[in-house]
């Protein structure tokens, strides 16, 4: 809808002008990689991935909440945890009734944990900030169509 895409858009706007002082920082990996494209994984593998990203995206954006943009990050945060408390609904089952990860997707959860350890949090908000909207458009469209994200 369009006033949750302006939301959205001011509150990747705010991010940025913060994140502009961190471009002089040194982060020491990028965990959400632009090249990182859930289409690489097997179906059943992109709705794990996704809720391992979204889980990252909200606690550092729940982060920043708590701090300066508190008003602005209200709504979309609100709609990002509706979205994760969807996909934990289907990622248990898949989790434990399928197989566990490996290969590409072990790779991608552990650069996550990795990152959130790692990194510093002005590292971790810049690179949610880059990805929020290819989380959004993309990485849930993909997951939502599933067989049909080729």
């Amino acid at each position: 809808s369009p006033p949750l895409t302006a939301s959205f858009s001011e509150v990747a706007t705010a991010l940025e002008e913060e994140s502009l002082l961190l471009r002089n920082r040194s982060c020491s990996s990028r965990p959400l990689p632009r090249t990182r494209d859930l289409r690489q994984l097997q179906v059943w593998e992109r709705p794990v991935a996704l809720e391992a990203e979204l889980a990252l995206t909200l606690k550092v954006l729940g982060t920043v909440a708590n701090s300066t943009l508190g008003d602005i990050l209200d709504q979309p945060l609100r709609t990002l945890r509706h979205i994760h408390s969807k996909l934990q609904a289907c990622v248990p089952a898949q989790s434990t009734a399928g197989p566990r990860p490996r290969g590409r997707l072990r790779q991608w959860l552990h650069r996550l944990q990795e990152a959130e350890k790692k990194e510093s949090r002005g590292c971790l908000e810049a690179s949610v900030t880059l990805n929020l909207f290819r989380l959004l458009v993309r990485d849930l469209r993909c997951v939502a169509d599933g067989d049909l994200c080729v």
